[in-house]
């Protein structure tokens, strides 16, 4: 059986088993999700959007979603995944079940707490029903496939004119309890006006067993908010995510989006983002470092809509042996969107000689009074630059890493928690296999 036939059928039992949301618009979204993911099918590279990715390795097992509930994990096991050094609220999933004894929620300064539990209270039902899948794309068959199966995730709700001191860590772990299994979790993050908050999310396979996560992220950012969310993928070579971002700002909202991609099988990083008033800011920004035979394609969307608004990408690849990037950033800016100033850059380094790299920045513009502009480099390591460092004394691992330090740097001081910002110079000093011995 093919795996969209199995997951049609397992559709059903999935309905029958979950009952969580009868009463809510949820379970109608579910239904008109499942016929949509039936009409359209997984994509395939004749779908312009996946021209340079194809999913037939990933595809091609016979994956459950339904994975067995009795898999206990000790925080021992797991602890050098979470940022320990900060205090922070913390939501944590084993195999798509939420673990209340890993995790720190609360209800008190904001709602910080797991979609299936808002769906079951009614204060929460009406919040859930105005926002849910209001801004996922109905032409993007994964969404609706996640739609579908969504049970699970993080509910964040930050009431207007708060700021949350503590950040909020999002965990997924897969204990590989079942030798092929597919994920859909949903993450569900409001942030009202003039309120501020940062999150940190991570998905991790935790054996060798194959996954492929397939996941929705929606982010309602309201008037004046600030939103920075940081998403760290440093997966098993045997690990897949498919991981959408939908993003809604209104006027004067700012909104940062930052992809630190380290591991896994096949990557794809969807983000969508839509203007919805004037004066918004938004920031994707996202680095990507890997090797061997694997896959990283970063998709995005920035939708112009309204005048005095600003965008600005900037994403940077480093890829060895035969690793293979794509970037594929489409900026939109409609002809009422005067006064828009909208950046974009992609940067890559091919270490490998086998490696390559698909870029395709795109702009299309319909008003006349804008500031726009995009640009790609694609190179090797300059020579020249480590025979000079070789000549002070440096030996050449040291000096390749330092030159990719220095080129991954402008990224890396985007983001705002330290504790994680330190994380991130450890992960890259991993990949890149130095002691460097400091921190930039």
């Amino acid at each position: 059986m093919e795996l969209k036939d199995k997951l049609l059928a397992s559709f059903m039992a999935f309905e029958n088993k979950g009952n969580i949301d009868l009463d809510s618009n949820v379970h109608d979204l579910r239904l008109k999700a499942i016929d949509n993911f039936e009409t359209l099918g997984f994509p395939t590279k004749k779908n312009e959007e996946w021209k340079y990715t194809s999913l037939k390795s990933i595809l091609k097992h016979d994956y459950s979603v339904f994975p067995s509930l009795d898999n206990n994990v000790e925080l021992k096991d797991i602890k050098k995944y979470f940022l320990h050094e900060i205090e922070s609220y913390k939501i944590v999933f084993i195999d798509g079940v939420y673990s209340s004894f890993l995790s720190d929620t609360t209800h008190e300064e904001a709602d910080v707490c797991i979609l299936s539990a808002a769906l079951k209270k009614p204060k929460y039902k009406m919040i859930i029903d105005h926002y849910f899948d209001k801004i996922t794309s109905k032409s993007d068959s994964l969404s609706s496939l996640n739609t579908a199966f969504s049970k699970e995730g993080a509910f964040i709700n930050i009431p207007k004119n708060t700021i949350l001191e503590k950040p909020i860590q999002i965990l997924f772990f897969s204990t590989g309890s079942e030798k092929e299994l597919m994920f859909n979790p949903r993450n569900l993050v409001i942030v009202g006006e003039n309120s501020h908050v940062q999150i940190y999310e991570r998905h991790q396979n935790l054996n060798k067993n194959i996954i492929l996560t397939n996941c929705v992220t929606e982010i309602f950012a309201h008037k004046r908010a600030i939103v920075n969310y940081y998403k760290v993928q440093n997966d098993k070579e045997n690990a897949s995510i498919i991981d959408h971002t939908y993003l809604q700002q209104k006027e004067g909202s700012i909104a940062s989006i930052n992809t630190f991609t380290f591991g896994g099988k096949l990557t794809r990083n969807n983000i969508n983002v839509h203007h919805e008033g004037e004066h918004i800011s938004t920031n994707l920004n996202g680095i990507t470092i890997i090797e061997g035979k694997q896959h990283v394609d970063n998709h995005t969307i920035v939708n112009h809509k309204h005048e005095n608004c600003e965008s600005h990408e900037l994403y940077k690849g480093i890829y060895d042996d035969a690793s293979t990037g794509v970037f594929n950033g489409k900026v939109i800016v409609d002809k009422e969107a005067q006064k828009t100033n909208a950046f974009q850059q992609n940067d890559n380094i091919l270490v490998g000689d086998k490696a390559s790299i698909n870029a395709k920045p795109q702009l299309e513009i319909f008003a006349d009074d804008v500031k726009c502009s995009h640009g790609c480099t694609i190179g090797q390591i300059d020579k020249n630059a480590i025979f000079y460092m070789q000549s002070r004394g440096i030996p050449i691992k040291e000096a390749k890493a330092l030159l990719l330090f220095a080129f991954g740097n402008e990224v890396i001081n985007k983001v705002k928690i330290p504790a994680l910002k330190s994380r991130i110079f450890k992960l890259i000093a991993e990949k890149l296999k130095v002691d460097m011995g400091f921190e930039i």
